[in-house]
């Protein structure tokens, strides 16, 4: 069946609202709108779902988020795990609460047991809650910081990780077997809540996900040590993290926190901001004239569902810069390996885990000092599943996992990045460098000076439209067919292609494995140990390059990231 075919059946469909029709009847005629809805499925994988809203087959709507929970609760049958039952929760985007109510209903209709959190909540807390509730699935209903036109669906497993490829690939074929319309089974959502199919939850997982973040805190005190002085502005972005960010912090011993009152309040339309991304410097410009007014030593932001943070601090000079979150992970791992020596607290056997796109000077604090540090491929759940390993083969202690955008995670209480624990983490060290007279600026030129100047930086190549997959996979194929061998004149010594898990050497052409699962990846290696990464966006248009500096002095390296990124742009157009 074509597009157009496709486009028929929807608009005649009896399962359409007067309302949805009205939505199709309106792009009659309009070619590349219905092929853009039409063309084919949104596809599932191990990141679930994520696309615009509106009625298509290749969109976010009641109907394929249906189909696609139609296809995880076939896997659940399958597996005989029904009566373990599904944790949902959702954030602040526009039709959230509809499609998670949508998956509900579809759950309960399998007789497959449901709890369904009262109102919105941080990813972080789903991934908790199924781990606490013993379920054997979670859905979390949320397109993390992308633009307000869009909306996800993000499945996660019993270790609280999101899907396995093994997993994501039976609800996959699941879905492709599937009629959208009449091979989906839907029940009363109030109904199954009066009869028990589905339970309503809230305060007392929040207290019990809030018991293990602040079990997570190294020095209880240091908050406390330096309350009268330290003042903290913070902003959900309209998200999920309005009430237990303010509330860990309140519980931390922060007496002023200031909330950037214009964004407390969720809001799928983030009508303050063009995109809800605490990677972005623009989205501090309204706590920026806060943390002026009050004096304030930092500045936080949660994206929409509460799983990455960005921070801005003040320079000498006492305007404000943001922090990368290469950076700030490798500040938080700095700390957290030195608040446990000074206290005489580290565990056995540490450990800590960070992505292949990730900074390379948090591997040269863990090495200063003792720590086992794992690479691994993009993703979160590969993060997750280091710690499941590990706690399987019962030795090792997880001190700190985090990846270049944004996402840290302490404790092993949930298998996701969490923003509630980074931001407790980061207002502690903020604290105890305040209590010696510095800022987390200054913290960060003394990690340059003890380890050398580093720098990292992602570019994006947007590829947008019906062709845009083709012609991310075309210029992929391009860089693994005919990779380049220097960048500015210097030699490339390892060409890596995680797709063929192979790591070469250039020189030799000796071949070894990569040790990591096969990903569409490309990585360079340069002879002064640069390295740049090359991989397609999961979820977005994008092809993204990752660029990983080090050297003794900051202008060149920043000359040599300039020629890296001229040469690319060559190389890509």
């Amino acid at each position: 069946m074509n597009a157009y075919e496709t486009y028929r059946l929807w608009l005649t469909s009896p399962a359409l609202s007067e309302e949805e029709r009205a939505e199709l009847r309106a792009i009659e005629g309009n070619e590349d709108e219905i092929l853009s809805r039409f063309a084919s499925y949104l596809s599932f994988g191990t990141a679930g779902l994520r696309g615009t809203m509106k009625v298509g087959t290749g969109a976010m709507n009641v109907h394929t988020v249906a189909h696609a929970t139609q296809g995880l609760a076939n896997l659940i049958l399958k597996e005989g795990r029904a009566a373990d039952g599904v944790v949902i929760a959702y954030d602040s985007r526009n039709n959230s609460p509809l499609f998670a109510r949508t998956a509900a209903s579809v759950l309960a209709a399998n007789g497959i047991g449901v709890y369904l959190f009262d109102e919105l909540r941080p990813t972080p807390e789903l991934s908790f809650a199924l781990r606490y509730l013993r379920c054997v699935a979670g859905i979390n209903i949320t397109a993390s910081h992308n633009p307000k036109e869009y909306n996800g669906y993000k499945a996660y497993w019993e270790d609280g990780a999101q899907l396995p490829p093994e997993h994501a690939a039976v609800v996959s074929a699941e879905i492709g077997k599937l009629d959208v319309f009449n091979d989906v089974k839907r029940t009363d959502v109030d109904a199954a809540i009066r009869e028990g199919k589905i339970r309503i939850i809230g305060a007392e997982i929040d207290e019990a996900y809030l018991r293990e973040v602040l079990a997570q805190a190294i020095n209880p005190d240091a908050i406390r040590a330096v309350a009268d002085s330290l003042h903290i502005v913070y902003t959900p972005l309209h998200g999920a993290g309005y009430r237990l960010v303010p509330e860990i912090l309140a519980r931390c011993g922060l007496r002023h926190l200031h909330p950037v009152a214009e964004q407390m309040t969720p809001d799928g339309n983030f009508p303050t901001v063009a995109k809800p991304n605490p990677e972005y410097p623009e989205v501090f410009t309204i706590g920026v004239a806060l943390a002026n007014e009050v004096g304030a030593d930092l500045i936080i932001a949660t994206d929409p569902d509460t799983d990455r943070v960005g921070v801005s601090t003040r320079r000498p000079d006492g305007s404000f810069t943001t922090i990368t979150g290469n950076q700030m992970g490798a500040l938080l791992i700095d700390y957290i390996i030195t608040a446990y020596e000074q206290t005489g607290t580290m565990p056995d056997e540490p450990y800590a885990v960070k992505t292949i796109v990730t900074s390379e000077m948090a591997a040269k604090i863990c090495a200063a000092h003792g720590v086992k540090m794992y690479n691994v491929l993009t993703g979160f759940k590969f993060i997750g599943e280091v710690i499941k390993k590990h706690e399987e083969m019962g030795h090792g202690s997880f001190l700190f996992g985090f990846e270049e955008s944004y996402g840290y995670l302490k404790g092993t209480y949930a298998r996701d990045k969490d923003a509630v624990v980074a931001t407790m983490l980061i207002a502690e060290m903020t604290a105890y460098y305040k209590a010696q007279n510095k800022t987390l600026f200054d913290a960060l030129e003394e990690l340059y000076a003890r380890y050398g100047f580093c720098m990292e930086k992602t570019a994006e190549l947007e590829m947008p439209g019906l062709d845009g997959p083709a012609r991310m996979a075309a210029l992929m194929e391009k860089l693994r067919k005919d990779p380049p061998s220097a960048f500015n004149g210097l030699a490339v010594v390892t060409a890596g292609d995680y797709e063929a898990q192979t790591l070469t050497e250039r020189k030799s052409g000796k071949v070894e494995p990569t040790g990591l699962p096969a990903s569409n990846v490309l990585s360079f290696v340069l002879e002064n140990g640069d390295v740049i990464v090359v991989r397609p966006s999961g979820t977005e248009p994008k092809v993204k390059f990752y660029y990983m500096l080090s050297g003794e002095e900051r202008g060149a390296v920043e000359a040599n990231l300039a020629a890296y990124r001229a040469e690319i742009d060559e190389m890509t157009k």
